[in-house]
């Protein structure tokens, strides 16, 4: 997260507690005008009012912050996301941290897709995620191929020069179809209490991936 989600967060903690905007305010020490600045990022807020925000909601400055998924300030740590089999034998052969903690986010965020899917029950949807997430993996480890030179091409069927433009088309082709088959069909809520309540072990992971892909593409949460 970054220090721009302050608004959304302090506005939703209020919301969540069940209070209105001019409540929150008398209970805070503010006016409610100022309140309303700050839940829509117009003016920032001096320390004070942030320790004494995070007292009111019960929560921690780094989660007031968006630095943190957790209410009480933690940082998802390693050891804190759980592999994706019992004995974690899909971790062996990585000897730097980070990619054996991105595996995981990964890993843990499909397997929740994945039973999402299932509870959903499509074949035709199950497959076609499916198959785009295949896609994702194939087009990464062909990069990584291509960029050795002495790798024998043989090893492919598409060329090239021309495999990245068709995994693209591909994927933008499952993509419409998935697109399609969820107008269909009844999908659950997925908000975040419901994942926490449902994924209680894999729902931070899912999280913070969500949070490093919005990161990465530029998003900001209004």
């Amino acid at each position: 997260m970054a220090l721009s989600d302050f608004p959304r967060v302090l506005t939703h903690l209020r919301k969540e507690a069940g209070l209105s905007q001019k409540k929150a305010a008398e209970s805070l020490g503010i006016s409610q005008a100022l309140l309303s600045h700050y839940e829509k990022g117009i003016r920032e807020c001096g320390l004070l009012f942030l320790v004494r925000a995070a007292d009111f909601y019960g929560v921690s400055v780094d989660y007031l912050l968006g630095r943190s998924l957790e209410k009480n300030g933690s940082s998802i740590l390693l050891e804190e996301v759980p592999d994706e089999d019992a004995a974690g034998q899909g971790n062996r052969g990585f000897g730097n941290l980070l990619p054996v903690l991105n595996k995981k986010l990964i890993c843990n965020s499909v397997a929740v897709v994945e039973d999402l899917l299932g509870t959903i029950g499509d074949k035709e949807l199950i497959g076609d995620v499916s198959m785009y997430l295949q896609l994702g993996v194939y087009k990464m480890y062909r990069t990584l191929y291509d960029a050795n030179e002495e790798n024998p091409q043989t090893f492919f069927g598409a060329e090239q020069e021309f495999a990245g433009l068709m995994v693209d088309e591909a994927m933008k082709k499952l993509e419409l179809s998935i697109r399609r088959r969820l107008k269909a069909i009844e999908v659950p809520s997925l908000d975040e209490q419901v994942l926490r309540e449902k994924y209680p072990h894999f729902a931070t992971s899912l999280l913070t991936l969500l949070q490093n892909a919005e990161t990465a593409i530029g998003a900001h949460k209004k």
